[in-house]
């Protein structure tokens, strides 16, 4: 559909977001954004580097390390203050 759309529509579709968010909040949202974009891929690869340690690599099943090391989300560079340990939930077993 992008492939059919023409510079005016375009340009109309730009100008839409800037006045519907404001041009001062504009940088902001988008910053927003891209740190939200940034826990996300890094969330989704850490979930996958668990799945292929818990199936582990020679077929053996999955190996329990003694005490997980704590995981951070990384900020951007220079960022100091958006990096931040994960809270995980405690394992329980109801019984």
């Amino acid at each position: 559909m992008l492939g059919q759309m023409g510079i005016w529509q375009l340009v109309i579709i730009i100008g839409l977001i800037v006045l519907i968010f404001g041009a001062k909040r504009l940088p902001d949202t988008a910053r927003a954004l891209g740190k939200s974009m940034r826990i996300l891929k890094s969330e989704t690869s850490q979930m996958k580097k668990e799945g292929e340690k818990d199936k582990g690599h020679d077929g053996s099943g999955p190996e329990s390390p003694a005490e997980p090391a704590p995981r951070t989300i990384q900020a951007a560079p220079g960022d100091v203050t958006s990096s931040r340990p994960v809270e995980e939930p405690g394992r329980t077993t109801q019984g």
